[in-house]
């Protein structure tokens, strides 16, 4: 396979990713912070202008359509995304402002209608991370007697995307859009299976990915690469952050200590339901302190629910040969992406040596607890890549598309549908 495209522009895209209390099981549970902040707006409206006053790229709501089944071992999502992120909107004025809203059980006139007027609120700040949602609790949400199949939700996904950047685009029969500065929102995506690769390559702008070693991103950019030269489009112009979790120390000795500390938090039967929901197996039985059995997982392809993270996991497994107990700590109670841990120096040089090497544009960024795990962040590792000349000092523009370096796309219809008629009223027949 050839190299990995040189990308537009040499600085770094930084999100951080709210995830609620922290991206560690237990993170809700250390001392410096209030372990019921993320059930209050004030505790998003907090970490959002800090990233504004560092001068990230955006925020980040994951988010899915139904109650989560573990919330007596740790906080869940409790906001939806376009209510957060138009709160969001109104007291801030440059951060960008991505949510997660399912291609799954959304229409796709409902999404271009909602996503394009958080675009138009916001001033051209809105991305809009596409999922296929699985999970057969999602499924009996909406009425229906199991999940769809892998195959099924990114055929969905894909169609639910085409529709809804048709109608920004104007070519739809939607209704009328408003239009914003950066013409429609950003397009982003997540999966490493080969439908996900697929998909992002045909639709995705900005892609995170659960990479876990250098070399996996470097395939996974080559495999982007291919798909979207496939399709038509120029792979420069797709920018792929990898999801990282930080766990930082004045010094290395206190980084660890804290890595112990939040390795003890997290509660042993969400770490191993985590897990075993991971490898559609029932870990309730299970040594710990026996190896993990490769044998008997299925290939990634034939897993049902999140390819990505099943093969993140299959990855560590074939690679670590772990314990169950080691799996556990690795994953972090079933956090599922890449863990760093270090002083903001060694934070920094990890980034700078996947950004130099071709396999990251930047970083989703999951800080270990919140918000105390994300003030050591933009206190000490965002000041140590400024003096590296690898991040932004100010914002030089208002868009999402903006910081990301991506195009303008074709403005969304300013017009209304040539059905609707003059004169129509827009009352009650």
């Amino acid at each position: 396979m050839t190299a990995p495209l040189p990308r537009p522009g040499g600085q770094i895209h930084i999100n951080v990713n709210i995830l609620n209390a922290g991206v560690f099981g237990g993170s809700w549970r250390v001392p410096e912070n209030d372990p019921l902040s993320a059930y209050t707006v004030e505790h998003y409206m907090d970490i959002a202008k800090k990233a504004e006053a560092a001068k990230l790229d955006a925020v980040f709501l994951a988010d899915g359509p139904v109650i989560e089944k573990d919330l007596e071992y740790r906080p869940g999502n409790s906001f939806e995304p376009s209510v957060l992120l138009a709160r969001i909107a109104a007291e801030t004025s440059h951060i960008g402002l991505i949510g997660t809203f399912s291609s799954s059980y959304n229409g796709p006139g409902e999404l271009a209608s909602r996503l394009a007027s958080l675009d138009t609120l916001s001033g051209g700040r809105f991305g809009w991370n596409v999922v296929t949602t699985a999970g057969a609790a999602a499924a009996a949400n909406f009425g229906l007697a199991g999940e769809p199949d892998h195959a099924g939700r990114y055929v969905r996904a894909s169609e639910v995307t085409s529709q809804v950047v048709r109608a920004w685009a104007g070519a739809g029969e939607t209704g009328a859009l408003p239009a914003t500065p950066q013409g429609r929102p950003v397009v982003v995506q997540a999966g490493a299976s080969k439908a996900g690769i697929r998909f992002a390559g045909e639709h995705a702008e900005v892609i995170f990915t659960a990479a876990q070693t250098l070399g996996e991103a470097l395939d996974f950019r080559r495999a982007i690469d291919g798909q979207a030269a496939a399709f038509g489009r120029r792979p420069e112009e797709i920018a792929i952050l990898p999801g990282l979790s930080t766990v930082i120390g004045s010094t290395e000795a206190e980084a660890q200590e804290r890595r112990r500390l939040l390795a003890g938090l997290v509660p042993l039967p969400y770490a191993i339901g985590r897990l075993g929901g991971q490898l559609g197996v029932d870990l309730k039985d299970v040594d710990l302190d026996a190896p993990v059995r490769r044998g008997g997982l299925p290939e990634p392809e034939a897993a049902a629910g999140s390819q990505t993270f099943y093969r993140m996991v299959l990855g560590i497994i074939e690679r670590d040969k772990p314990t169950y107990r080691q799996l556990l700590h690795t994953l972090g109670g079933g956090a599922g992406h890449r863990i760093v841990v270090g002083t903001p120096e060694q934070i920094a040089d990890d980034i700078e040596r996947w950004h130099r090497a071709g396999a990251a544009d930047g970083f989703n960024v999951m800080p270990d607890a919140l918000p105390s795990g994300f003030d050591q962040f933009v206190d000490h590792v965002i000041p140590e890549l400024q003096r590296r000349g690898l991040f932004r000092e100010e914002y030089e523009g208002h868009t999402l598309r903006g910081h990301l370096n991506l195009p303008v796309q074709p403005a969304v219809r300013r017009e209304p549908p040539v059905h609707a008629g003059a004169g129509h009223s827009g009352g009650a027949a």
